[in-house]
């Protein structure tokens, strides 16, 4: 194998192994049952600290990610699945783009808290709530045709195991959008990193009493793959067409990739 392609293979190799590991958590089971319960602790404030603590940027990145995927969202007959959907303002974004009589949008998390919240938002509105990790999803191979998710991804247990879920469900040709935090580089990333883990942690643990789990944050997205990292692990898992757009001078961004059809 040519010395490029195995350092490739190295790196997917690699990223496909980690995922999230919250402080405590020592292997992949207490890693998910931490940021389970954290985000049950914190979902009765968890828009609000969201908008405060992004200035309201989030709904920005909502918008472009759903207008992304804009030609699947208009298909009345296509299956779309929102995973890791929180507190669901991702799956109301994607909403804003289905026709009337479409086929209702599945928006899933394994946070019973927040889906409860993202579940009295639906009400009314095209989409079903349900209660699944995204690392085992209760859906036949090869039945949707795009999968979402918003911040959500980056605290899997298993980044590699939930491509692999993701592609196992999608048809081929369907589509996956990952939306997420990204570190940026140069003067913007040393302010950010300075807000990011200094004066986030803080405001986000006085509003919501949880300081642990503002604290987490930081951590999270610095373990997190960087863009080069996590598109080689897309098309290690068999993704092809895998980009990513950088939102807001790279603070978040999107990965997209595409299931061959092939």
């Amino acid at each position: 194998m040519p010395e490029n392609a195995q350092r490739r293979a190295a790196e997917a190799a690699g990223a496909a192994a980690s995922g999230a590991r919250p402080a405590g958590a020592s292997d992949e089971q207490s890693s998910a049952a931490a940021v389970q319960q954290m985000f049950n602790s914190i979902a009765p404030r968890y828009d609000l600290l969201n908008h405060v603590l992004s200035l309201n940027i989030d709904r920005l990145w909502w918008w472009r990610t759903a207008r992304r995927f804009g030609s699947i969202l208009a298909r009345p007959e296509a299956s779309i699945l929102d995973i890791c959907c929180g507190t669901g303002d991702m799956t109301l974004a994607l909403l804003r783009h289905r026709p009337e009589n479409a086929r209702p949008i599945l928006a899933a998390d394994f946070s019973h808290a927040m889906l409860s919240r993202g579940a009295q938002k639906f009400q009314n509105h095209n989409a079903v709530a349900i209660e699944s990790d995204a690392l085992h999803l209760p859906i036949a191979d090869a039945s949707l045709d795009l999968i979402t998710t918003a911040f959500g991804f980056r605290n899997l247990a298993n980044y590699g195991a939930g491509l692999h879920e993701f592609h196992r469900v999608l048809r081929p040709g369907g589509e996956l959008g990952i939306l997420d935090f990204s570190e940026p580089g140069g003067l913007l990333g040393k302010l950010y990193a300075f807000y990011f883990r200094r004066i986030l942690p803080a405001i986000g643990s006085r509003l919501s009493g949880a300081g642990s789990a503002y604290a987490y944050l930081p951590s999270s997205v610095h373990r997190f793959p960087p863009p080069a990292e996590m598109l080689e692990l897309m098309r290690h898992v068999g993704f092809t067409s895998a980009s990513w757009t950088p939102y807001s001078f790279g603070i978040a961004g999107l990965y997209c990739g595409v299931k061959s059809s092939s």
